[in-house]
């Protein structure tokens, strides 16, 4: 109401104030009410007029563990608002916030994550997590942090491999993601896999996944009990089988026979058009061809029913795996 939103401006500056008391429970109530004010954008916009942001940059290093935590959830809350987000680039917060990844309050450790996901969805958020060089921190966490963390860095180096794989694969990301391929959370183990796609794009990163050996590990993932992870272990294996290293390696490990068993299954249509797209791109080689001949009718039966999508995937792989020399 108008009510509230005058209630809420008018306490901001008074909040920023007390923020800045020397009371530890001051700052703390006052973290606390924020919170909550916080949640509406236009209380966001009024909080930075009256200076907020450089006093949260200076809560962030309290030597109070309840007050740095509050302090990230603040600017977690802001960053789910566009205005938010630019504010936290504007005042250069990225690195302070990251600064908490190695809290020993899990509260803290946990919403600066939380605070640095958030900031990664937009193209300016990555860069800006990529420019503040936190790449291979968070590629080093995976390997410590609990599994609600790991989930969290998994998606924030998804939204950063758009703008940079270089600093992922430089500090050891496909290990690291291939690691997690065979993780007890069926949940990591489909970002691991979602990942190891993004970090595959460039031809370093398709060689690095054949020496690492995680194309086996990807091909067991084929017939994991839950779909998501399924649908990404194939767009995972699509993308290293694009250069003829990767098509070699995935044929000797049985991706074909796999992907085959995958697509006679009644499957969604995420799964079926990323397995489709697998396909066509092992069918690219004469012993994956050969293999693969015997699916046509079935692709041409799955052109047939489905969408556009489908239709001009499956057409696209009946081309291929028809070819003749």
């Amino acid at each position: 109401t108008k009510a509230e939103l005058a209630y809420g401006e008018h306490m901001l500056p008074k909040l920023n104030r007390q923020l800045q008391d020397e009371t530890l429970l001051t700052r703390q109530r006052a973290l606390n009410a924020l919170c909550d004010v916080l949640h509406n954008p236009e209380h966001v916009s009024a909080a930075l007029k009256v200076g907020m942001a450089k006093s949260l940059r200076k809560l962030l290093s309290d030597g109070d563990g309840t007050v740095r935590w509050k302090s990230t959830e603040v600017l977690f809350i802001c960053s789910n608002h566009a205005i938010g987000r630019d504010s936290i680039l504007e005042f250069e917060l990225i690195e302070p916030i990251a600064s908490l990844f190695d809290d020993k309050h899990d509260e803290a450790r946990l919403m600066a994550q939380r605070a640095i996901e958030s900031v990664s969805h937009t193209v300016t958020g990555a860069r800006g997590i990529v420019k503040a060089n936190l790449i291979a921190k968070l590629v080093e966490k995976l390997k410590t942090e609990t599994d609600e963390i790991k989930q969290l860095v998994l998606d924030t180096l998804h939204y950063c491999m758009k703008v940079d794989t270089e600093q992922a694969l430089a500090a050891g990301g496909m290990e690291v993601f291939t690691s997690l391929l065979e993780h007890g959370t069926w949940e990591i183990r489909g970002k691991a896999a979602r990942d190891i796609m993004d970090i595959s794009f460039p031809i370093d990163g398709k060689s690095r996944a054949v020496k690492c050996g995680c194309i086996p590990v990807l091909v067991k993932l084929l017939a994991d009990v839950n779909f998501n992870v399924r649908s990404q272990a194939a767009g995972a294996l699509m993308s290293i089988a694009i250069t003829t290293e990767g098509k070699k390696a995935s044929i000797k490990e049985g991706a074909v026979e796999a992907l085959i068993t995958l697509l006679k299954m009644d499957e969604g249509s995420e799964v079926k058009l990323n397995v489709i797209k697998a396909i066509t791109m092992l069918a690219e080689h004469p012993e994956g061809r050969e293999k693969l001949s015997e699916i046509v009718p079935l692709l041409q039966t799955i052109k047939a029913s489905g969408g556009p999508m489908m239709q001009k995937v499956a057409t696209t792989a009946i081309n291929v795996i028809t070819w003749k020399p």
